[in-house]
């Protein structure tokens, strides 16, 4: 007869092929502290689960664990949903400002619980996990005053209330499904839609592995064929009361930090600066797009939004052929050009010759409408006129004509960050203006990325290496 499974066991198997699978995350995709986070977590239970072991007397009848199919679950989305830019997991977010001037709801708390802050293609958005079974889900709660409503209503409210932290949209996952009267409640009392997940979301059976004497075995699976997920747009709520008098003072917690997400990228484009910059789609007539409707028609994954340092990356004679020439020039003339910069600039000679950035550059760009601020647009044509060469001031002209200018309008939710010496106004504008737009950011200017994942936001950029403009 074989012998029984032991569910302890398997929890505990669990556990440690969760722990390997949050470890292999790429660290694009979150940052450190979030698996930190989740890594905690997952030893929790697995404590949890040795100190029931050890026992002397472990009671059959009570709980393994609440816990590990919630955070298989958590998993399962960051490794298969297309997110970037994962600022925060499995943490409460502030129900109402720290001010606390605001007129309370009935929701019951200050906090909502939400599982992954991140960016979906482009967009700020919430993820909230469920793996209860769904035939105990409870709309309602009388005993505890609890209930999934009351759940989803705190989250909504905290996104209203949340300004650096606001999503777009709250994204319900069910991992284990959900029933038809539950759905039908979600719907109907706050507007959500089933989030389309057939191209983006695989259902197949998902297998944590383990590595055993040399070979990796499949010793869970897990399917995910039941799982439901559901979208609540957050601006189709009204904005809730608030006392005139609060402002911006804002909690803000966690940390992040965005990256070029895969499928952003098109191998295919050509890496000349004329073939690279003809690769861009045609600019918007006249001098600005800012119809709402216009927004709403290429806010989709199409616009780029380009900050200064990604325009010299473009235009810089190193990024262009000029490189060899540049370390092959006497060290006297170098250092009479650019004085104290010269070791960066030489850094940057050596990095084009190893790796040229143009098709890096072009593999971003490539079939999208390139957006740049007032801002940028002032400050390029500064630089190029002070510190450009012939040749670049020539491509500087070529690329302008292939963006399409839009006025400085950052997001609230960046204007809402408190303005310091690592997060300035300029940077807050430009980079603000392409999360007005939902478009990500070109940029070499990662001091200011990472000052912004610190507060937890969670910004959508792209990075590129960066370039010097050398005078040629």
């Amino acid at each position: 007869m074989a012998e029984k499974a032991n569910p302890a066991d398997d929890a505990r198997r669990r556990c440690l092929c969760l722990a390997d699978a949050i470890g292999r995350l790429p660290p694009s995709l979150l940052a450190g502290s979030c698996k930190r986070t989740l890594l905690k977590l997952a030893e929790s239970e697995l404590s949890f689960l040795s100190r029931r072991a050890s026992s002397s007397s472990p009671s059959s009848d009570s709980p393994l664990s609440v816990n590990i199919g919630h955070l298989e679950a958590v998993v399962h989305i960051l490794r298969h949903l297309p997110v970037t830019g994962v600022s925060r997991v499995c943490k409460p977010v502030p129900l109402l400002p720290a001010s606390g001037k605001v007129r309370r709801t009935d929701v019951g708390s200050k906090f909502a619980h939400v599982d992954v802050v991140c960016t979906l293609k482009g967009n700020p958005v919430w993820v909230v996990v469920s793996d209860r079974n769904p035939s105990y889900v409870s709309w309602h709660d009388g005993r505890r005053g609890k209930g999934l409503r009351l759940r989803i209503q705190q989250v909504v409210a905290a996104a209203q209330f949340s300004r650096t932290l606001r999503p777009s949209s709250i994204i319900l996952f069910f991992s284990r499904g959900v029933t038809d009267s539950i759905l039908k409640k979600i719907v109907d009392e706050f507007g959500a839609i089933k989030y389309k997940m057939e191209a983006d979301f695989p259902l197949s059976i998902v297998g944590f592995l383990e590595e055993m004497e040399g070979e990796w075995i499949n010793i869970i699976a897990r399917s995910y064929q039941e799982s439901v997920a559901l979208e609540i747009k957050v601006d189709s709520f009204e904005k809730p009361a608030r006392d005139p008098e609060w402002g911006a003072g804002e909690s803000i917690l966690g940390a992040g930090e965005a990256e070029n997400p895969e499928g952003n990228v098109n191998l295919n484009c050509p890496a000349t600066f004329d073939t690279l910059i003809s690769g861009l789609r045609p600019p918007m007539k006249g001098k600005y797009m800012a119809s709402a409707k216009t927004r709403e028609v290429l806010s989709g994954g199409d616009l780029i939004n380009f900050d200064t340092t990604a325009l010299i990356a473009l235009v810089s004679d190193i990024s262009n052929g000029g490189a060899e020439k540049l370390l092959n020039a006497a060290e006297s003339e170098l250092r009479q050009r650019f004085k104290g910069n010269l070791p960066f600039v030489i850094a940057q000679a050596n990095s084009e010759i190893q790796k040229p950035i143009l098709p890096d550059l072009g593999a971003v760009i490539c079939g999208k409408n390139g957006v740049i601020c007032e801002s940028v647009l002032s400050e390029f044509k500064e630089l190029i006129a002070m510190y450009g060469g012939t040749k670049e001031k020539l491509r500087a002209d070529q690329i302008l004509k292939w963006l399409t200018v839009v006025p400085d309008n950052p997001s609230d939710r960046m204007i809402g960050l408190l303005t310091t010496r690592k997060l300035a106004l300029k940077n807050k504008v430009v980079f603000g203006t392409g999360d007005y737009w939902h478009a990500p950011t070109l940029t070499a200017n990662m001091a200011f990325v990472r000052a912004v994942s610190q507060t937890g936001m969670s910004l959508h950029t792209i990075e590129h290496r960066p370039r010097a403009l050398t005078g040629n």
